[in-house]
């Protein structure tokens, strides 16, 4: 428990300065890596279809079908912004973000099968030369990033310094296109 809460505590400044930089919530960097092992397992799903044959093809696509009209019908639903609101309501209320506490033993299970896994993944990538492997052992990574990522509180809305410099730029830079 001491590790995931000190795993938790550092994603949670990471986040936190994310957010002072991008002015862009943990809730947003969640939703992106969402998307992210979205792609990656298609990807992966596509790849296998092109080696296997036909009945196994039906079905793997069947599957993929189905999770792809389930995740448009549950995750892909609620817009960032309302899930953002959501968590700034939460945490101006004073409370903590409830993921902490019920998520910790799912995130304590795919840490350690991100750690446990790391070797035999590596090993079999090495020596039977199986590129699937490491996209299946990344899906557990990112969903453990992903895990720590969503128990994070975010801070209040801001727009970020990065941003606040690049507004700050555009005008300079239509001011020198005029002059030149």
């Amino acid at each position: 428990m001491f590790i995931d809460s000190a795993i938790l505590d550092l994603t949670e400044r990471i986040c936190r300065r994310f957010q002072r930089l991008t002015g862009r919530t943990n809730v947003w960097l969640a939703v992106q890596l969402t998307n992210l092992s979205i792609v990656v397992y298609f990807v992966w799903a596509g790849a296998y279809l092109l080696v296997s044959d036909l009945p196994l093809r039906i079905v793997l696509g069947l599957f993929c079908a189905g999770l792809l009209y389930a995740l448009s019908q549950t995750v892909l639903k609620v817009p960032v912004e309302a899930s953002e609101q959501s968590a700034y309501q939460r945490v101006a209320k004073g409370l903590r973000n409830p993921r902490r506490l019920r998520d910790a033993l799912l995130r304590i299970l795919f840490l350690t099968l991100s750690v446990v896994l790391a070797g035999p993944t590596m090993l079999v990538h090495v020596v039977l030369q199986l590129p699937f492997v490491l996209l299946g052992y990344s899906l557990i990574v990112l969903t453990t990033i992903l895990l720590y990522v969503l128990a994070c509180d975010p801070l209040p809305p801001c727009a970020g310094t990065v941003t606040e410099w690049l507004r700050r730029l555009a005008p300079a830079r239509r001011a020198s296109a005029t002059v030149e």
